[in-house]
C-alpha cells in the first residue's frame, strides 16, 4: 500500500493493484508537488492522469486541491483499484475512463486539462509517448498554460517534447525521470 502524502487526504493508505503496476513512490509523489508548488496553481484545477495504475497521481492532486481529475486506464484490475480507492477516500470530482489511453486521447475533448500526469510503462517506446503528447495538443486535452508531467526510467533518452511544448526541468529520483513542460 501506499498512502497520500499532503493535503485533505494526507496520510490516509491507498490500495495499489497487484501486479503489472509500477506505482510512484510517496517519495517521488512528494518530490514532484513541491516542484509543481513553485509554478502551477493547483488549487481548482483539472487534471487529467493517464496511465493511471494506481490513481496515486491524480488522488494527491484532488488532495492538494484539484477540482476535478480524469483517471484513465486500460488494465480492468488497476481501474478496479482506482474505483475502490476513489470511494474509499470519497473524493469528489473524480472520474474514471477504462480503455486504452490511445483511444481516449483520439476521441478528443471539450474542455483542456490544467495537469496532466502521463506514467506509461516503461516498456512502452519513445514514440508512443510522443504521440501522447501531440494527441494532448492537437485534440484539445491541453491548453496555453497547461502543464504535462511525464514520468519514465532514469536511463532511458530524454523526451522530444512537441511543437507547442516548453520544457520546464527534468528531476531523476533513483530509478525514475519525471519531466515537466508547459504549453505555450
Amino acid at each position: 500500500m501506499t498512502r497520500i502524502v499532503a493535503g485533505a487526504f494526507g496520510g490516509r493508505r491507498i490500495a495499489v493493484p497487484p501486479r503489472g503496476t509500477r506505482p510512484t513512490t510517496d517519495r517521488v509523489r512528494e518530490a514532484l508537488f513541491n516542484v509543481l508548488a513553485a509554478r502551477f496553481a493547483l488549487q481548482g484545477a483539472a487534471v487529467l492522469d493517464l496511465y493511471a495504475g494506481s490513481g496515486a497521481l491524480g488522488l494527491e492532486a484532488l488532495s492538494r486541491g484539484a477540482q476535478t481529475a480524469v483517471f484513465v486506464e486500460s488494465d480492468q484490475r488497476a481501474a478496479a483499484v482506482i474505483g475502490q480507492n476513489i470511494k474509499a477516500l470519497g473524493v469528489g470530482g473524480a472520474t474514471l475512463r477504462r480503455g486504452s489511453v490511445a483511444s481516449v486521447l483520439t476521441a478528443g475533448t471539450e474542455t483542456p486539462f490544467d495537469l496532466v500526469f502521463a506514467d506509461p510503462p516503461y516498456d512502452i517506446g519513445d514514440a508512443e509517448v510522443n504521440e501522447v503528447l501531440v494527441a494532448l495538443t492537437d485534440r484539445g486535452w491541453t491548453a496555453r498554460g497547461s502543464v504535462a508531467v511525464v514520468e519514465r526510467g532514469a536511463s532511458g533518452p530524454g523526451l522530444g517534447w512537441p511543437d507547442g511544448w516548453t520544457p520546464w526541468q527534468t528531476r531523476r529520483y533513483g530509478d525514475t525521470r519525471l519531466e515537466l513542460a508547459e504549453r505555450t
